[in-house]
């Protein structure tokens, strides 16, 4: 590990520290955000967080004497994280009025169904869990640990943040990262010119003959929402190396973005825009529509740039022109932060990579290969390929191979995964053995509870799917499903595998994609779930042939998500939680 990486892993181990420090404890007025908030796509997910969030205080794993809170994006079309910003920001108003203008609120953007990173999907990204501490750190805790210095070095306002990204860095000990300018604040990491192309990229006011430090405050000239390197050099974003504080070997770079900071004053500004755009029909982009409407060099030509859209509604060149006018002139300030590095954890692949192949991130946080786990050794050094298993027993003859990641899992006696898997939630039977690239997820879900002449029952649901297949893609209609890959097969040559003839043997809960394809045997109990589902992947992996029970019903990911049920999927949480505590006292 060179000096910048060791400065970064000095500095982040001592924000973890101060942390830990206050988790369970009543922290003082100034030492802590006053308000944490976390957004939901809907109010499923939002009753999913606020329960998992009182679970945590109670448990005292969190800072108490804050108010936590969660609010779910209005019913109705889409509005993105933009539009849940400002949905935020009316929401509190409504709630604390004058009072919040002496407030510092830390809000989380946490919506979505993480469709890249499918165990994250019913419990939500921002409580994916990390093999960090006991009690076992989730994403929610990092974030607030990687942010625990800055209230006290805040004005009153907001730093927005997403819920699948770490950012980890160092400054001086003589130095703070201060949010005390008007408009916008946003901190800003050194980046290669093609990690620029897929964030945003500042170009800023600045000399690249001065000497660089770890820390450097600058106004922005304008800011890029993934731009082309062509634009980058033609705007002027690209800069030239200056010194050794900055780690990339590149001799040129560009700042990109990660988290920013509004004020007060830019808080009314923002409601204010609210009203002029009310009702929002499209989303809105907290990044790419707000931030490109400031700093001096700003023009209104992204407002019919709909090249980084995923879907054009007919009001979105409106709406951004209202965001422009109405923030055009407001300063848009920004934090070097060049010793500083910037990890997005929202993809099956990108887990896997940075819990168990990426040293320098298992080393500036400190992750094991085991953490609050029964039968599981945390003996490999940083730099090793290793496994990664959290918050599960594993029992005797069990072998885990490298490059894969179990979280609340139970596994009997002589069970094999294979390299590159990630399995959550599951209850895996003697002897069974796990292919390599394989992603499998039990959930608990409530069925029949629709069908008022059938009582509602308990089962259990275990979903598969390969680490690289996509489960965005869709098809015309089932007639084409042959264009989807479930575990690298075209899914029409795997329903042969499982007994079903025809385009239209098989069932989707919606669009034709893995996402809604019901293939997935609900069961009565968890490790029958787990079972059947391995004999469906075997099947199509092996050329062999199974086909489920003709009573048993099938469900989609999509249907499991709908009909998930949380206080069963966290109790199973907490009975291997007494049973690893049980094991640690025995022995």
């Amino acid at each position: 590990m060179n000096d910048q990486g060791k400065r970064l892993q000095h500095a982040t181990r001592a924000k973890l520290t101060k942390f830990n420090t206050l988790r369970g404890k009543h922290v003082r007025p100034g030492e802590f955000w006053d308000l944490v908030i976390l957004t939901a796509v809907d109010d499923s997910q939002r009753v999913a967080y606020e329960l998992q969030i009182r679970e945590k205080v109670s448990r005292r794993e969190l800072p108490l004497g804050v108010d936590y809170k969660v609010f779910s994006d209005p019913p109705g079309a889409k509005i993105g994280n933009g539009g849940s910003t400002l949905y935020v920001l009316q929401r509190l108003d409504s709630i604390y009025g004058n009072a919040l203008s002496q407030f510092r609120v830390l809000l989380i953007h946490a919506g979505g169904f993480s469709q890249r990173l499918p165990n994250a999907s019913a419990l939500g990204k921002i409580f994916t869990a990390l093999p960090l501490f006991e009690p076992l750190y989730q994403m929610l805790e990092l974030k607030l640990a990687m942010y625990v210095d800055f209230p006290s070095q805040m004005r009153p306002g907001v730093l927005l943040t997403c819920a699948d990204d770490i950012e980890i860095y160092s400054i001086p000990e003589a130095e703070s990262v201060r949010f005390d300018k008007p408009g916008f604040t946003a901190l800003a990491h050194p980046s290669p010119l093609s990690i620029g192309t897929t964030h945003g990229v500042f170009v800023l006011e600045r000399d690249d003959e001065n000497a660089c430090q770890e820390i450097e405050y600058i106004s922005c000239l304008q800011f890029l929402h993934k731009p082309s390197i062509a634009k980058m050099q033609a705007e002027g974003a690209v800069c030239k190396k200056r010194g050794d504080c900055i780690s990339l070997t590149d001799d040129t770079f560009v700042y990109t973005d990660s988290t920013y900071y509004v004020d007060y004053a830019t808080e009314l500004l923002l409601l204010s825009l609210v009203k002029d755009i009310a009702p929002l029909s499209c989303e809105v982009d907290a990044y790419g529509d707000f931030l490109q409407a400031l700093g001096p060099k700003a023009t209104a030509r992204y407002t019919h740039d709909s090249a980084n859209v995923h879907r054009c509604e007919e009001s979105l060149v409106e709406v951004r022109q209202k965001i422009f006018r109405h923030l055009q002139g407001t300063p848009l300030n920004v934090i070097l932060l060049n010793n500083s590095k910037f990890y997005h954890v929202g993809s099956t692949t990108e887990y896997l990579f940075h819990l168990t192949q990426d040293p320098a991130l298992r080393g500036e946080l400190g992750l094991r290969s085991s953490a609050f786990s029964a039968g599981a050794t945390d003996g490999a050094p940083e730099s090793a390929v290793v496994s990664c298993i959290m918050h599960s027993i594993v029992e005797p003859g069990c072998s885990v191979s490298q490059r894969t990641v179990l979280e609340y899992c139970r596994l009997e006696p002589g069970v094999t995964i294979g390299t590159g898997c990630i399995l959550s939630g599951c209850w895996v039977g003697p002897c069974l053995s796990v292919p390599d690239g394989v992603f499998m997820h039990s959930l608990c879900v409530t069925v029949n509870h629709q069908q008022q002449q059938q009582e509602a029952r308990t089962g259990f649901v275990t979903v598969c799917f390969g680490i690289h297949d996509n489960l965005k893609q869709s098809a015309q209609s089932p007639a084409y499903m042959g264009e989807l890959a479930f575990l690298g097969v075209s899914l029409a040559k795997c329903l042969p595998h499982w007994g079903m003839g025809g385009d239209d043997a098989l069932k989707f809960s919606g669009v034709c994609s893995l996402w809604n394809a019901c293939l997935f045997p609900v069961c009565s109990d968890l490790q029958s779930s787990f079972s059947m589902t391995l004999d469906l992947l075997q099947a199509v992996l092996k050329g062999s042939t199974f086909t489920p029970p003709s009573t048993t019903k099938l469900m989609s990911m999509q249907e499991a998500l709908k009909f998930k049920n949380l206080e069963e999927m966290l109790a199973f949480r907490k009975e291997l939680y007494n049973d690893i505590m049980q094991k640690r006292y025995i022995n």
